[in-house]
């Protein structure tokens, strides 16, 4: 058993530090940062090159210039995504809060986790030159757990939901420029808890935040009837999460043992960060190919400050900020669609995707690194006004090992799985 003295600056309260920070605010973080860009199902099936040739009722969201494009009337998109999260497997050497000293060589792997995301897409008709949209959609999420090993004291587990409401309106400039943009809501809420396996802590948190309010604006140029550019921007969203933290922690390994429980509040501010788009799409004959250049400006992530009503809490390595210093993020994306005939159009897609996670702040709660999409799909339309559709994405990532003050070792087999099912409808 060891202490955890909330008044003298030891190697032990370092430690802890990078423990709360990580496993408390890398968590809500992940709204963005392991954000999930596919939020319909031509999304799914071109690994989230769908863009500049945006024409359904998902315009509303991922391009809303694009509404004027469209033809005439309602349109509707509802949608189920299942994500999968396979377990992950490390093997390497862990630093021990209870010794502040490293493990001896490990191997141990997560938990499979999945959960289910929903979405929706509306367009209206025009109204002189103005289109209007609405979209739901789950833009991020996690899910992870580390049990029976050294990894629970950073993230024994966490539980993420992201949602967000977005109202768009598009203008027609001519028949070959439009202009669009939106407003956004954005609602988190978030579970996690982190316990060393000798017993010297263990705290579990749970909060979330107001609606907060965000914006997004693009434009769309067709050169010529088959090819269309585009550019989109999403501002950043400031997330202030509130809620209640509690558990224990050992000030005097005794004997007895003094321990120290605790029921407060908490609070965190956190940035989503902003996003810039950039693509082209080209149709030639029945055959679409997009190419799409994605830029999320992950560097405001430098650092978590938190905040407690109990100020033992306040005043322990708990309080202490954490850096994050997280970097701007570049993703490469290029799809193909086909219409084989009226009723059936098929699609596939590929992405390259970098981490924005630095290998210096990289712990058990996010063990990210650079790594490849790979998709396909279908829609078939049983009648002119109706389609059904499904599409596959399969995330792999990239075995990354990692040398920082926390971890020494790699990670390997980190990947996702996702699967859309959506029903449209249009009249």
């Amino acid at each position: 058993m060891f202490v955890i003295d909330p008044k003298e600056g030891t190697e032990m309260k370092k430690v802890l530090t990078g423990v709360f920070a990580i496993s408390l605010a890398s968590e809500i973080a992940l709204a963005g940062g392991y954000k999930i860009p596919e939020q319909s199902l031509r999304s799914t099936g071109t690994a989230g090159a769908y863009f500049s040739s945006a024409n359904a009722p998902d315009a509303a969201y991922f391009n809303p210039a694009n509404m004027s494009f469209m033809k005439d009337g309602w349109g509707l998109e509802v949608g189920m995504r299942y994500i999968v999260l396979p377990s992950i497997d490390f093997s390497g050497r862990t630093l021990d809060p209870a010794t502040t000293s490293f493990t001896a060589n490990q191997n141990f792997s997560s938990e499979k986790e999945s959960f289910l995301a929903p979405y929706f897409h509306y367009v209206s008709p025009k109204v002189g030159k103005l289109r209007f949209g609405l979209s739901f959609t789950t833009p991020g999420g996690l899910s992870k757990k580390w049990e029976g090993n050294i990894a629970q004291a950073y993230a024994k587990n966490f539980h993420l939901e992201v949602y967000e409401a977005s109202l768009s309106a598009s203008y027609e400039i001519t028949e070959s420029i439009s202009v669009g943009g939106g407003l956004r809501g954005v609602y988190s809420r978030g579970e996690v808890e982190f316990a060393h396996p000798g017993g010297g802590y263990s705290i579990s948190m749970d909060g979330d935040t107001a609606i907060k309010p965000g914006l997004f604006i693009s434009a769309s140029v067709k050169p010529t009837k088959e090819l269309t550019i585009s550019t989109l921007y999403r501002s950043k969203v400031d997330l202030k999460i509130k809620g209640d933290a509690s558990g224990y922690f050992v000030t005097n390994p005794g004997p007895p043992p003094t321990i120290y429980s605790f029921d407060t509040s908490g609070n965190v501010k956190i940035p989503l960060p902003a996003e810039w788009r950039l693509g082209a799409s080209y149709k030639w004959n029945k055959t679409t190919f997009e190419l799409t250049y994605e830029r999320t400006f992950w560097s405001d992530y430098e650092k978590l400050d938190f905040n407690f009503g109990d100020p033992n809490v306040e005043g322990s390595s708990f309080g202490e900020a954490k850096p994050k210093d997280w970097k701007d993020t570049n993703t490469y994306r290029f799809a193909v669609l086909h219409e084989f005939n009226d009723k059936l159009t098929g699609m596939a897609g590929i992405a390259y995707d970098e981490t924005p996670v630095p290998e210096r702040t990289l712990g058990f709660e996010l063990p990210d690194s650079d790594g490849w999409i790979l998709s396909a799909g279908g829609i078939y339309k049983p009648e002119p006004k109706v389609e059904i559709g499904v599409a596959y994405l399969y995330f792999m990532k990239k075995d990354r090992s990692v040398n920082n003050d926390r971890i020494q070792g790699k990670f390997k087999d980190i990947s996702a799985h996702m699967l859309t099912l959506s029903i449209g409808y249009s009249f």
